[in-house]
């Protein structure tokens, strides 16, 4: 198992399964685990296996939090309004 979490292919193929989840269940929540999966890929394709399990973890965990981050000061409406409808689309 530990050889397996420092693949890089896993970490794409993760990276991949979770965008697929976030098309069935939207709402920033799984994307930015897909973009921290797909960095860590690109991570381990260029460093090799030099890097232990822990601090694999580590840096998916971060680079998970700070693409959430950025998704939800990009994609947030002004203000923390929230979106309301005065009509319905079949009036």
């Amino acid at each position: 198992m530990a050889d397996l979490m420092a693949t890089w292919w896993v970490w794409l193929a993760a990276a991949l399964v979770l965008a697929i989840l976030e098309v069935l269940a939207p709402g920033f929540v799984f994307l930015g685990f897909a973009i921290g999966a797909a960095v860590m890929g690109v991570i381990l394709l260029v460093a090799g296996q030099s890097l232990s399990i822990p601090m694999i973890l580590l840096i998916f965990a971060a680079l998970s939090l700070v693409a959430w981050l950025v998704l939800r000061r990009v994609f947030e409406l002004p203000g923390g309004q929230v979106k309301t409808f005065d009509h319905d689309i079949n009036d």
